[in-house]
């Protein structure tokens, strides 16, 4: 297993092939591009294959958003969440607020994180 702080290497082709993995979509492999190059990117590889990612969004000093931790279906449950979860604690330059589903609760809370604000949504208008 290799873990990468900020995978300036990551690619567009490789996130969708693992989010798809996880959240199948229809997604735009530029936005997606875009998108990681926006990011802290801290990813998990097992033989050279992209198998869990965790992705940071940061102002760099008053805030910082977990946008997403992903993990390969076939590799969940193996303490990679945790160990990426782990990085980003390390590594984030600012405190991280994010949402969480129910479900993943339990994990985060585990993994030592504060249950702390509510959180809401705004859909952009089409």
């Amino acid at each position: 297993m290799e873990y990468i702080v900020d995978d300036h290497e990551l690619n567009a082709e490789d996130f969708i092939t693992l989010a798809n993995s996880v959240w199948p979509g229809n997604y735009d492999l530029e936005e997606i591009q875009k998108a990681l190059k926006r990011t802290i990117n801290i990813t998990a590889y097992a033989e050279n294959c992209l198998i869990g990612c965790i992705r940071i969004l940061s102002d760099g000093y008053f805030f910082g958003t977990i946008t997403e931790l992903i993990i390969s279906p076939e590799f969940q449950k193996k303490g990679i969440g945790s160990k990426l979860l782990n990085l980003a604690k390390i590594h984030t330059p600012s405190i991280l607020y994010f949402g969480a589903q129910p479900e993943a609760e339990e994990f985060y809370e585990k993994n030592g994180c504060e249950k702390s604000l509510q959180s809401y949504i705004i859909q952009k208008s089409k």
